[in-house]
């Protein structure tokens, strides 16, 4: 019996295709080795991570709900309602100096590069009287950090009213300002300026994931259990999360079946530091929970040690997603073992700038390049001048002491030491060249992330404030939640090596 020889490969089987890649603005970047096969358990923050929210609108909303309440503090409600409110100045990571008035921009090491009052941005001079003589202190009552998004109207509000008010010369008492702006949002908050009118309108304040309940249930069917641990109170926390979730797959009924447990109005980040108690809500009603915790029943307060005994597992063994530098990761990583997911809503915008830099970050590495060759140079023939001014001096001192000789060698170390000279002020002139075109790239790239500030987790060539405890406090960061949908609920998340200065 003869076999047909067949030829390999088998056409539509085993043909080599190239591997599918994750679009980097939706990729998922790691600070710390995470594997997802040692977490039990996978806890979410709402605001701004399983819900992202329109922020233009929300600062919008924001400001307008503000400003009665301003006016009802005597500020003038004609030239409130007339400011062309600055919605795209502010950026997180920013420190609002209340003492004289400026906002302010950090590197990891606390060092202002840059800084604005009103919409003037302060000049070198006025940054180094003001912020480089004595080492600034971010944690004092002087500052207040903008580490939220939630926050930016804030920054918007704080910087329009010193604009407008001075340029009418209207006195301002900047630490008064910011109080009130700080208390008038709060209240707008609480009385449902803000809240009710988002309810009333999520297609407007809310983008409705699609692949956000798929992510969720690619958790779960991998045995993973879930929980919701949010600062919004039950009314609003229900409605939001319906929207999100209440239809998106016929597998769930309502968004509580993708949670083994739901925890609102936890207050974090005292959940994390005080032992609140956990009550369970019972209609309109609350009472003390009882244990074990159930799923279904919707908990209110509680703080992390009761939790962390409740699920029964280390909290190593916990991953916990959020946005909130402050109140969901610095904390919950100071506090506790849990493992660390940041949702940072603007990294898509920042990948994007990143990657149409690429020719200006080369550019500048050349320049960094140049300057190292140039400086090598500089001290050579600074040594060489050093080296022939001796030589000449020990001539002159040996002919003088009688023991010298006329073969012309002074002659030629004098023109020696003149070329030398030369060489030295041609290359301090080219090290100039280089240091203004360094930074004439800087602002250009600058320019590319953001008209003001830059890049969000980046300042000049260091981590931002803000950038510096993302790098710290988050072992994974994203754009948003449903980016993982593209990896392994197993994944192993691994950081890239770290180089120092010296292994460069």
């Amino acid at each position: 019996m003869a076999f047909e020889q067949l030829s390999l490969p088998f056409e539509g089987h085993l043909t080599p295709t190239a591997p599918a890649r994750i679009p980097r603005t939706r990729r998922v970047f790691v600070n710390r080795n995470l594997k997802m096969a040692g977490i039990d358990w996978v806890g979410f923050d709402m605001d701004y991570t399983l819900a992202i929210y329109n922020q233009v609108e929300m600062d919008k909303l924001s400001i307008e709900a503000v400003i009665p309440k301003l006016a009802k503090r005597g500020y003038d409600e004609d030239i409130l309602r007339g400011i062309t409110w600055p919605i795209d100045f502010p950026i997180r990571g920013l420190l609002i100096d209340k003492k004289a008035g400026n906002v302010l921009k950090m590197d990891r090491f606390k060092v202002v590069h840059k800084g604005y009052h009103g919409l003037r941005e302060l000049t070198k001079e006025e940054l180094r009287s003001l912020y480089h003589q004595k080492r600034v202190k971010p944690n004092t009552g002087r500052y207040h950090f903008i580490d939220t998004l939630y926050a930016l109207s804030e920054v918007a509000l704080y910087t329009g009213i010193v604009e407008a008010f001075e340029a009418r010369r209207i006195e301002l008492d900047y630490t008064t300002l910011f109080t009130d702006i700080r208390e008038c949002i709060d209240e707008a908050h609480r009385d449902g300026s803000i809240l009710d009118v988002v309810l009333g309108d999520l297609p407007r304040f809310i983008e409705r994931d699609p692949l956000l309940a798929p992510t969720l249930h690619k958790l779960r069917s991998a045995g993973k259990r879930l929980f919701l641990l949010t600062n919004s109170r039950w009314p609003y926390t229900e409605r939001m999360m319906t929207y999100l979730l209440g239809d998106a797959m016929p597998e769930y009924p309502s968004f509580r079946h993708y949670f083994d447990l739901v925890i609102v109005a936890a207050q974090k980040p005292a959940f994390f530091q005080e032992r609140r108690p956990l009550l369970e809500r019972d209609g309109d009603n609350l009472r003390p929970a009882t244990y074990p915790l159930e799923r279904g029943v919707i908990y209110e307060g509680g703080n992390l040690h009761d939790l962390e005994a409740a699920l029964g597992i280390g909290g190593d063994r916990i991953l916990y997603v959020g946005d909130h530098i402050y109140g969901d990761i610095l904390r919950s990583k100071k506090e506790s073992a849990w493992r660390t997911a940041m949702i940072i809503q603007e990294m898509e915008a920042e990948v994007i700038a990143h990657e149409m830099c690429r020719e200006e970050h080369q550019k500048s590495a050349e320049l960094e390049q140049r300057r190292d060759e140039l400086e090598d140079q500089l001290r050579y023939y600074q040594q060489r001048y050093k080296d022939l001014t001796r030589k000449i001096e020990d001539a002159a001192q040996a002919e003088k002491n009688g023991h010298g000789s006329s073969n012309g060698n002074g002659i030629s170390y004098e023109a020696e030491r003149g070329r030398a000279k030369r060489a030295v002020e041609r290359i301090r002139g080219m090290l100039r060249g280089v240091d203004a075109e360094a930074t004439k790239l800087e602002r250009e790239i600058d320019q590319r992330f953001h008209p003001y500030w830059g890049s969000l987790l980046k300042e000049s060539i260091e981590p931002s404030s803000f950038g510096d405890q993302v790098e710290e406090f988050a072992c994974i960061y994203t754009s948003r939640v449903s980016n993982m949908l593209a990896y392994s609920p197993l994944q192993y998340w691994r950081s890239p090596r770290d180089l120092m200065p010296h292994e460069l």
